[in-house]
């Protein structure tokens, strides 16, 4: 039976980028796929788009990784975000930098890039098996046995697992694995959903589905503590709440719900103005708009959708005219325009969300080869790997850097 030199798991950008490494180092390379076609997941990213990697420095990637992120130091040095435009460039595929340092084709076209690297694995003389579940993973003597769910065996020296995660079921992530590190002593930590929406308890809400607040100011609270989180704009769904910031810090969100139970989301419609100067606008406008009717008057500062639930919340009669509202009255809508709380209760299920954070511990893996310390010759790339980062390309780069080393190590360069 043919013995190859290395055997990569999962087609996805990690696997995609280990097998052409590994070639281009001279190994005999076979990548084995589940489905039919490279880059199922890939051409999702970005909307479709595909936010390749982010102009960030080398210890904002790491920051973004969270506080196990100098993990990432030696493949962040070994393949860069430039390294990894440069890789593309050469294959003519044209970029461009976008808001945040994100870089997207000009194309604008995941399949741009798949397109891509099918290519160079075509020309590296890469074997791909489509339609391939790796169901078990042992090692005898030295060589590693893959045997598929249709009793399909590959034998090879080395392995890279490069599976992804749990996210997107559809596209072949459905955690097989994690189940094969499992099984050969590896520790998983706890899968949690990143990029996901988050059910809250108002009902308000839920009636306002497909409202979106913009440039709304944020911030989570639990426990007599805040967390400010970046100024943004705000989704009302049917079940809770959703929109680029509450995706982009949803593991974070999720991580402290575990810790906190339920928490508090406050929206300050007003995040460019303080309380202070807020109060005197009030106070002015009140003045100078006397006989106007509240709820009109809130059209300045309320999407019209929201007006009538905000009165509520603050107990304020909507046609009461402002020459008739309080102090009091005032400084409660005042505070309820910088401060308006909802109560995250929950998050919707894995399936829903676009990103695993979780996985193979970083305590198993060595950080300079991406190789297990448990099996010699077995190799991690990707979302496989435990923790995630931020959108903006990050999490992308993880994989095709991790990817690039998992393969220069398996093809035993020094």
């Amino acid at each position: 039976m043919k013995i190859y030199d290395i055997a990569v798991v999962g087609a996805g950008p990690a696997g995609c980028m280990a097998a052409i490494q590994g070639a281009q180092l001279g190994q005999d390379v076979i990548l084995i796929e589940r489905n039919d076609k490279i880059g199922r997941k890939l051409l999702l990213t970005g909307n479709g788009r595909c936010n390749l990697t982010n102009t960030a420095t080398f210890n904002e990637f790491l920051e973004k990784f969270g506080r196990r992120g100098s993990f990432y130091r030696n493949v962040f040095s070994e393949f860069s975000n430039q390294d990894l435009m440069d890789f593309f460039k050469n294959q003519d595929l044209e970029l461009k930098e976008e808001e945040n340092g994100r870089i997207f084709p000009v194309t604008e076209r995941a399949e741009s890039v798949v397109n891509i690297l099918k290519n160079v694995l075509t020309e590296n003389h890469v074997k791909i098996q489509y339609n391939y579940r790796l169901e078990h993973l042992h090692k005898t003597s030295q060589i590693f046995k893959l045997i598929s769910t249709e009793n399909e065996i590959i034998s090879a020296n080395n392995v890279i697992i490069a599976t992804g995660g749990t996210t997107y079921e559809f596209t072949g992530s459905t955690g097989d694995g994690y189940t094969v590190a499992r099984l050969l002593g590896h520790h998983i930590t706890d899968l949690k959903p990143g990029f996901v929406p988050l059910r809250v308890r108002e009902k308000w809400v839920h009636d306002l589905k497909g409202v979106t607040l913009e440039d709304v100011g944020l911030t989570i609270g639990y426990g007599g503590k805040k967390i400010s989180l970046p100024d943004g704009n705000l989704l009302f769904t049917h079940f809770g709440i959703s929109g680029p910031v509450i995706l982009d810090m949803s593991h974070m969100i999720v991580k402290t719900m575990d810790k906190h139970g339920d928490l508090k989301l406050y929206i300050d419609f007003k995040p460019g103005i303080n309380q202070e100067a807020l109060n005197n606008q009030l106070m002015k406008d009140f003045e100078s708009h006397n006989k106007k009717i509240l709820r009109n008057y809130l059209k300045n500062h309320l999407p019209n959708s929201t007006i009538d639930p905000v009165l509520e919340i603050v107990s304020l009669y909507p046609y009461k005219k402002l020459n008739q509202i309080t102090k009091k009255e005032r400084l409660l809508l005042v505070n309820i325009l910088k401060a308006l709380p909802l109560t995250i209760t929950g998050h919707l299920p894995m399936t829903k969300a676009m990103l695993t954070c979780g996985g193979v511990s970083k305590k198993d893996i060595n950080p300079q080869t991406m190789e297990s310390k448990l099996v010699k010759g077995l190799y991690f790339a990707g979302e496989i790997i435990s923790g995630c980062a931020p959108s903006g390309g990050y999490n992308l780069q993880q994989a095709f850097s991790t990817g690039f080393v998992a393969g220069s190590n398996a093809a035993g360069k020094p």
